[in-house]
């Protein structure tokens, strides 16, 4: 191969740098991707499937990719896909449901798909997902811990602990929660963060807010939040119902976070640009793409079912945040603006 001659390297190590790229060592892979650069290689996928017996074309199925995190996750497979020669197709599902999956899938499979990727943050995915074939290498994103497929995911409890241990921390005798819908294991995993940490503590547990991740919703429950007087902390299952909580607190004279802080999750690029810029939980969807990746490469290669990779949030500190008000007195105002507390 020219790849392999100009790189003074294997043909094996050209195919390992183009399809499992951590696998070679730095400077050894910088060798064979200048020598592909020099020489414009491009794969051959019909090669690739007559020495591998797959296709260089993966799937993903998905839903609902308007949303924030499934949009940034499905970037970030396709970009770790493309980077090792994969092209990638992609199976969007207006519902996730064992019928719905299993179609997917087969609609996936006529296209001669090497492995499938499937983002399942819904609790009705389980189902789909412990009845697929076993003949297909399949990965799942964001699923439950007791399906029989790889999972790459971020640890949403974690996430949530961080964020209401913050606000404990700043003096607040509780804090407020607005979830996300009922059927979203993300959405149920960061309750069960958010109550552990006040049961834990000892803390009266308030009545949750269910909204469906949109800012009109973040809005109609923040005008319930901003009429109770005791509501000093806020912890919102992301941003976007966060930015809607910030309306409905300043439209009836709660300043944030003189009076109620307020923490999302998520960090969307707009949330450092919210007023007051935000405190967040930040996701690495980009690391879970990749790990997602890598975990199909290991299913095609032949690996066992039960890997499962924990992502760890960040909790990203902003101006939406302050100290609970002192007795006699008023609230202080934190201005540890991009602090990130462990």
């Amino acid at each position: 191969m020219d790849v392999a001659m100009l790189a003074g390297v294997s043909a094996m190590t050209v195919s390992r740098v183009l399809n499992a790229p951590d696998m070679v060592r730095a400077e050894t892979r910088a060798r064979v991707l200048a020598a592909v650069r020099e020489l414009d290689y491009r794969p051959n996928q019909a090669a690739r499937q007559l020495v591998t017996g797959r296709s260089g074309v993966l799937g993903v199925v998905s839903i609902d990719t308007t949303l924030y995190g499934p949009a940034t996750t499905l970037y970030w497979i396709e970009q770790a896909a493309r980077h090792a020669g994969y092209n990638v197709s992609i199976a969007s599902l207006s519902s996730l449901n064992r019928g719905s999956m299993e179609e997917g899938v087969e609609r996936l499979r006529a296209q001669a798909v090497a492995g499938v990727i499937i983002v399942a943050p819904h609790e009705s995915a389980a189902d789909g997902l412990r009845n697929l074939s076993p003949e297909m290498p399949v990965v799942a994103v964001d699923a439950g811990d007791d399906i029989p497929v790889p999972v790459a995911k971020v640890d949403q409890r974690a996430g949530a602990i961080r964020a209401t241990k913050h606000l404990l921390s700043l003096g607040h005798e509780t804090v407020w929660h607005v979830a996300g819908p009922a059927d979203w294991l993300d959405a149920n995993g960061r309750i069960e963060g958010w109550r552990g940490v006040l049961e834990e503590a000892g803390r009266p547990v308030p009545e949750i807010l269910r909204g469906d991740w949109s800012s009109r919703s973040g809005y109609e429950l923040g005008r319930r939040l901003a009429a109770e007087p005791e509501v000093g902390a806020v912890f919102v299952a992301n941003d976007q119902m966060a930015l809607g909580v910030l309306r409905a607190l300043r439209e009836a004279g709660r300043r944030v976070p003189e009076d109620v802080s307020v923490v999302g999750f998520d960090d969307i690029p707009e949330s450092a640009y919210f007023w007051p810029p935000l405190t967040t939980v930040r996701q690495d969807f980009g690391e879970v793409g990749r790990l997602a990746f890598r975990l199909l490469l290991d299913r095609m290669e032949g690996a066992g079912p039960d890997a499962r990779r924990l992502v760890e949030p960040e909790l990203v500190v902003r101006e939406s945040t302050g100290a609970a008000p002192r007795p006699g007195g008023t609230r202080g105002r934190q201005s540890r603006k991009g602090a990130r507390p462990a």
